[in-house]
C-alpha cells in the first residue's frame, strides 16, 4: 500500500503492532551476522521444523542483533500479556524445551538472560508486554546493559529488519511524515543543528552545519551519500545498524535530502564484505518504494527522492570522502587534495553531502523528539549517544551504546567486565587502525572527540579493541602499521614510503636487532608521516606508534639489542 496520510501510517503501524505483540506466542531468533556465525540459522530451522511438524500456533520470525554478541545465539520469546524474555546461548538442543515452555506460557529459566516488561522505544508509544517471570532479571539489572542508553540501537534485535511494518510500529517514518508535511527544509536543518549532532564517522564535524553549507549551493542537482564502508579492524557498529534496522538509515537519508534541497538521488556506499547488510538494505529500499516512501511524490507531497547502492571492493582508503566518490564514479579510489570540498564539487561534480551510517540514523530520532531532548544526552559539545564495538581481550564482547562523554573505565570495566579470563586490562585502542593506544591509567578519559584527541587517539567510527596484560604493545603497533601500509593507495610519498619504512623499523625492533637511534628515527618518521600525508589515512596512521612510544616506551627499549 502507498502511505499518503497520517491515517495511512497509523494503519501500517497497527499492522506491525499485531506482529510485535501478537495474540499468540512469538519466537524471534537473532540473525544478524554475529547470530548466524554461531548457529542462529540452525536454531531457526529447528524451531521452524518443530512448529510446522506439530501444527503449532506459534509465530516465528527473524530479528537483528540485540548487542550482547558474547551471548549469541539470542532468541526472544513473547507470550501474550507476559514480558518479552531474551534467551541466550541457545542451541538446537534447546529447541524442544523452548517450544514446550512457550505452549505452557512459560520460558526456560536456565536460558533466560533478561525480561523486558515494557519496551519503550524513544519514538512512538510504548509497547506493553505485561508482567510476570519475577525470577528472571530485568533488562536494566544485567550488568552489560545497566549503563547503556539505546537510541540508535533502540529496536535492534527486537524487530524484523525485513518487515517495514514492524519499523513503522515502533515509530518509524513518523519523522519523515512530520517533516515533509509540516516543516520547511530550513526548519529541519535548524533542529539538527541545535541538537548538536556531530558526524559519527570520525572527524566529528557538525552535521547541521554541513547540511546548511550544501543547501546554500545554487546547483540545481545535488547528491547525498552514506558512507557504509566501515573498514576498521574490530568495528562492526554500522554493519549491525544496517542488518538490524535498515529503514532507520533510509528515513534519515529521506530527511537529509528534503532538508538540503535539490537532491533527487542518494547513494549508500557499502563494502562487498557485508553481504547480509546489502541483502537487507536492498529489500528495505524495495519496501520503501512499494509503500511510497521513496520515488516520485513521496507521502503525497510532490517530493522526489530515491536511493541506490554502490558496492565497494573493500579498500580501507575509500572511507576517505574524496576516494569514496572516485570509487562510486568508477575511478580508482584515491584521495585528492581539498579544496574543493564535496559540498562544493562532489559526486559527478555536483554539491554533495556525505555522512556515515550512524549519523544518518540519528536524524529521525532528533526530528521526532526535538533538538532539546537530544542535546540533553551526553556532554556539551558532544551530544547524543555513540555506539561502540567492544572487542579484543575483554570479557563481555558486544555492541555498547552510551552517552558521549562516558569514560573508558565505565565502558571497558563496568560494561565489559574487564579482561577476558580474569586477566588485567593493559590498554585499549580506539578509532580503528588510525587510533592511538590508551593505557589503563588514563581510563578516566571521557569518550568524546576532544578528550580522545588530547591523549593521542581518535573517535573514529567507534571501535574499541581491548588489550590485556599479555599483549605486547610494540607488536600491536606493528599490526596496525602493517594494516595501514597494505591499505595505502600509494598516491603520496609520505604515506606510501613512510609507512613502509615505519614497518621495517618495527620489524627490526621485534627481531631484537634495533638500536636507540631506531627509536629516535621511528618517532621522527611517524611525526613526519602524520604532518605531511595527503589524506586522513596517512595523517592518522602513525597514531599507534606515537602513542605506544609515549605510554609504553619501556617495551620498545626492552627490545633494543645490547
Amino acid at each position: 500500500m502507498k502511505i499518503r496520510t497520517a491515517d495511512d501510517l497509523e494503519n501500517v503501524r497497527q499492522a506491525g503492532l499485531r506482529r510485535l505483540i501478537p495474540d499468540r506466542p512469538r519466537i524471534a531468533v537473532g540473525l544478524a551476522t554475529c547470530g548466524k556465525a554461531v548457529g542462529g540459522d540452525q536454531v531457526y530451522d529447528r524451531l521452524r521444523q518443530a512448529i510446522e511438524s506439530r501444527g503449532l500456533d506459534i509465530a516465528l520470525t527473524r530479528v537483528g542483533c540485540f548487542g550482547y554478541c558474547r551471548e549469541e545465539p539470542l532468541v526472544n520469546v513473547a507470550i501474550p500479556e507476559k514480558p518479552l524474555v531474551i534467551l541466550h546461548r541457545v542451541t538446537v538442543d534447546d529447541v524442544d524445551s523452548i517450544v514446550r515452555a512457550v505452549l505452557n506460557e512459560e520460558v526456560p529459566a536456565e536460558l533466560a538472560l533478561c525480561r523486558i516488561p515494557t519496551w519503550d522505544p524513544i519514538i512512538g508509544p510504548p509497547l506493553i508486554f505485561g508482567e510476570g517471570f519475577p525470577d528472571i532479571p530485568l533488562y536494566a539489572d544485567v550488568p552489560f546493559f545497566r549503563y547503556q542508553q539505546k537510541v540508535i540501537l533502540r529496536a535492534a534485535g527486537l524487530i524484523d529488519p525485513g518487515d517495514i511494518e514492524e519499523y513503522v510500529a515502533v515509530g518509524g517514518y513518523s519523522a519523515a511524515l512530520s517533516a515533509l508535511t509540516t516543516m520547511e527544509p530550513e526548519a529541519v536543518i535548524d533542529v539538527v543543528e541545535r541538537s548538536g549532532l556531530r558526524g559519527r564517522g570520525g572527524a566529528g564535524f557538525p552535521t547541521g552545519l554541513k547540511w546548511r553549507i550544501t543547501r546554500k549551493e545554487t546547483a540545481t542537482e545535488k547528491y547525498i551519500i552514506c558512507n557504509a564502508d566501515e573498514g576498521d579492524p574490530g568495528a562492526y557498529m554500522n554493519r549491525n545498524e544496517m542488518e538490524s534496522d535498515p529503514h532507520m538509515l533510509i528515513e534519515g537519508m529521506i530527511l537529509g535530502a528534503y532538508a538540503i534541497g535539490g537532491v533527487k538521488t542518494g547513494v549508500i556506499y557499502i563494502r562487498a564484505e557485508y553481504p547480509l547488510a546489502i541483502e537487507r538494505l536492498t529489500k528495505a529500499i524495495e519496501q520503501a518504494r512499494e509503500y511510497g516512501l521513496l520515488g516520485d511524490d513521496i507521502l503525497g507531497t510532490g517530493f522526489r527522492f530515491d536511493l541506490q547502492l554502490a558496492i565497494g571492493a573493500g579498500a580501507f582508503v575509500c572511507g576517505e570522502s574524496t576516494a569514496l566518490v572516485a570509487s562510486i564514479e568508477g575511478r580508482t579510489g584515491r584521495p585528492h587534495p581539498r579544496p574543493p570540498r564535496l559540498t562544493d564539487k562532489g559526486l559527478w561534480g555536483k554539491p554533495t553531502d556525505l555522512n556515515n551510517v550512524e549519523t544518518w540514523c540519528n536524524v529521525p530520532v532528533i526530528v521526532s523528539r526535538g533538538a532539546g531532548w537530544y542535546a540533553a544526552i551526553g556532554a556539551p559539545g558532544n551530544t547524543g549517544t555513540k555506539v561502540f564495538s567492544l572487542v579484543g581481550k575483554v570479557d563481555r564482547v558486544g555492541l555498547v551504546e552510551v552517552p558521549l562523554g562516558t569514560t573508558l573505565e565505565r565502558i571497558v570495566i563496568n560494561i565489559g567486565n574487564g579482561g577476558a579470563g580474569g586477566k588485567a586490562v593493559k590498554a585499549v585502542q580506539t578509532g580503528g587502525p588510525s587510533g592511538g593506544c590508551i593505557p589503563v591509567r588514563l581510563f578516566d578519559t571521557p569518550m568524546d572527540y576532544e578528550s580522545l584527541n588530547r591523549v593521542g587517539s581518535i573517535m573514529g567510527s567507534g571501535g574499541i579493541v581491548v588489550m590485556d596484560e599479555d599483549t605486547g604493545m610494540v607488536d600491536i603497533a606493528r599490526y596496525f602499521i602493517n594494516f595501514a601500509t597494505g591499505e595505502s593507495c600509494g598516491k603520496c610519498v609520505p604515506c606510501r614510503e613512510g609507512l613502509k619504512h615505519t614497518l621495517l623499523l618495527l620489524n627490526r625492533l621485534l627481531a631484537g636487532k634495533g638500536t636507540e637511534q631506531d627509536l629516535e628515527t621511528l618517532a621522527l618518521l611517524a611525526d613526519t608521516v602524520a604532518k605531511t600525508s595527503l589524506c586522513g589515512l596517512g595523517q592518522s596512521a602513525p597514531n599507534p606508534v606515537l602513542t605506544t612510544l609515549a605510554y609504553f616506551r619501556d617495551e620498545y627499549e626492552g627490545l633494543i639489542e645490547r
